[in-house]
């Protein structure tokens, strides 16, 4: 195999709209250069009525997950953008977070960030909570008490043959929850906190937070 050391870095673009609207998403996205995606089905999680940093109006979500090199994430975010208004309120919310490697299509090697547009040096970051079902309204309780604006829910499901049974040793099975929360990055290390001392996530079984930076996003709104 030849290495080529011109290949941008790896981005995944996540997109979170009101449910019926991920295909529309998709079919936008790959006319721009995505070749795949994976649609989720989640839940809004919003605790009032001010639409601050996520775009959680309604209950059901979609959430699209697509991974590509850097120049088409960059291009995609833009027109997605463009065409479905994430800039305002009620759209839903884009972004895009880093990949070090990706398998299973095809594999890319990493080199730095590339000049971007958008909501960047990580101003704001991705918390990923992990935990038993039942539990992720907890977490979302924990992280408002830290100043979080709302989250989003999605359920996990049982592994195929074919596929990882573990993220971190912990198994994702129908009885877990995922809680997607995005966070000023002033804010992070507290919301992360109280999200582990109310769940007590250090103890063993307990659940696991990780904690990404976004590098671009449309749609994060935060009122004065």
């Amino acid at each position: 195999m030849v290495n080529n050391p011109e290949v941008d870095e790896l981005e995944l673009l996540c997109v979170i709209v009101n449910y019926g609207m991920a295909s529309k998403i998709v079919k936008h996205a790959k006319d721009h250069g995505i070749k795949g995606s994976t649609i989720l089905l989640g839940k809004g999680t919003i605790k009032n009525s001010l639409l601050e940093f996520l775009d959680l109006a309604e209950s059901r979500k979609e959430i699209i997950l697509m991974a590509t090199v850097s120049s088409t994430a960059d291009t995609v975010l833009e027109e997605l953008n463009t065409k479905f208004k994430f800039c305002k309120p009620h759209h839903g919310i884009i972004f895009s977070t880093s990949i070090m490697r990706l398998f299973g299509t095809k594999s890319y090697m990493h080199k730095m960030n590339i000049e971007s547009r958008g909501a960047e040096n990580s101003m704001y970051n991705l918390i990923t909570v992990i935990v038993d079902r039942g539990k992720a309204e907890a977490v979302i309780e924990a992280a408002t008490k830290a100043g979080s604006k709302g989250g989003t829910i999605l359920h996990g499901r049982g592994s195929g043959i074919h596929e990882t049974s573990k993220i971190f040793s912990m198994e994702i099975e129908p009885e877990k929850e995922i809680a997607l929360i995005i966070s000023e990055e002033s804010l992070t290390e507290a919301i992360a906190n109280s999200i582990r001392n109310e769940l007590n996530i250090d103890e063993p079984g307990n659940g696991i937070i990780f904690i990404q930076d976004i590098k671009r996003a449309y749609g994060l709104y935060k009122t004065t």
